[in-house]
């Protein structure tokens, strides 16, 4: 009896052994390529195949985003401005908010189609709308991407069509992202998981669910298309520090989602955002020869945030300025240089420049100096 117990016992170990050796982020698989990035600094905190030239389908949408919100925030468009559909939106392919040609539609309501309803008639209104015509806003698109540093990217359409000439990268988009959690006038579309147009006859949905269900989300899209796979271009926010997860060619709907709640959850709980700091007193006036002044006061002006590790927030400052420099000296003259370092890693190095102006020291100037003094006797 005492034997059959002890039997039984060791194949309910045998059978219970496998539970704890799996885990659910195990189970995840890895999408085509992928980067985690801090949005304010840019900063790089975890990628995979980051430059890696892909097709990104409909992520292209967030560049006619960009341009979407840039012309709300110039002043060329607000919330209420009218925009009429032209033959352009006749017999638009994929997702559409069915507009036809000669309608007018708010661009809140069109910002709606074209980031809640992921709709391509309403990413057609807005290029000709932004830019006369497809072919210039295209151009537009690209020189936009171009000004981010996007330097591996290629749109050909405001849509994101399928196209052997259109690609980017994972760290593209990144940047891409990081230019768009500055738009604060597209938070609302982009946090807004289900909403109506047409007093409610039109009805959209967000296909990116971290919409709804996930705390701190801030934006920004989730697509797919047959030569993409499906890709998903998300922002969280922790205790001051955005990120955007940039996910592309996953195998399957769901992973793309579970894989980057994985790699948030290690930047948020492995880096952290400081402002970097130096004692006032290395920030000595540096002497001017030949000046009317015999110093001049420098200054690093405004510093960014630095991401680093939680584990070591401790920070080196080198600071590297000259003994002396010689007259004539411009106001925000680059007089020398500050840099941070985390053990042997440059996070930052910022120029030190002249506060003011000093100007030569001349025969006049002297001699008015001269007399000055005397009559101060």
């Amino acid at each position: 009896m005492k034997r059959a117990i002890y039997i039984l016992l060791s194949l309910l170990i045998v059978i219970r052994i496998p539970v704890f050796q799996v885990s659910a982020e195990d189970e995840i698989p890895e999408p085509a390529a992928y980067v985690l990035m801090e949005c304010s600094t840019g900063t790089v905190l975890d990628s995979m195949n980051a430059d890696e030239k892909l097709p990104v389908g409909t992520m292209a949408k967030l560049m006619t985003a960009l341009l979407a919100g840039e012309a709300l925030e110039s002043g060329k468009w607000n919330s209420d401005t009218l925009l009429t559909a032209s033959d352009c939106v006749d017999n638009t392919k994929g997702a559409v908010i069915w507009l036809v040609s000669g309608e007018t539609m708010t661009v809140e309501d069109i910002l709606k189609g074209l980031i809640i309803g992921n709709a391509n008639d309403a990413a057609a209104v807005i290029a000709e709308s932004i830019s006369g015509s497809t072919d210039d806003f295209v151009m537009d698109m690209n020189a936009r991407a171009f000004e981010l540093g996007m330097r591996d990217t290629r749109f050909t359409s405001p849509q994101g069509y399928d196209d052997e000439n259109a690609y980017s990268t994972a760290h593209d988009i990144g940047l891409l992202c990081c230019a768009l959690s500055e738009c604060e006038v597209l938070l609302p579309y982009f946090t807004t998981w289900r909403d109506f147009l047409r007093d409610g006859a039109t009805e959209l949905v967000n296909e990116n669910t971290f919409a709804r269900t996930f705390d701190g989300m801030t934006g920004w899209k989730a697509g797919h298309s047959e030569a993409a796979g499906w890709c998903l271009a998300a922002g969280a926010e922790r205790d001051g520090m955005e990120c955007a997860a940039v996910i592309l060619g996953s195998p399957d709907e769901d992973s793309r989602f579970a894989f980057a709640r994985q790699i948030f959850k290690k930047g948020f709980s492995g880096f952290t955002l400081t402002l970097p700091g130096f004692s006032s007193e290395f920030m000595k006036p540096v002497k001017v020869r030949g000046g009317v002044s015999g110093s001049v006061e420098v200054t690093a002006g405004d510093l960014s945030g630095l991401v680093v590790p939680v584990s070591d927030t401790a920070l080196e400052t080198v600071l590297v300025l000259p003994e002396y420099i010689h007259a004539p000296v411009e106001k925000g003259r680059r007089i020398g240089t500050i840099a941070f370092y985390n053990g042997d890693t440059l996070l930052l190095e910022a120029s030190l420049r002249a506060k003011e102006s000093v100007e030569a020291m001349t025969i006049a100037t002297a001699a008015e100096k001269l007399l000055v003094k005397l009559c101060n006797l």
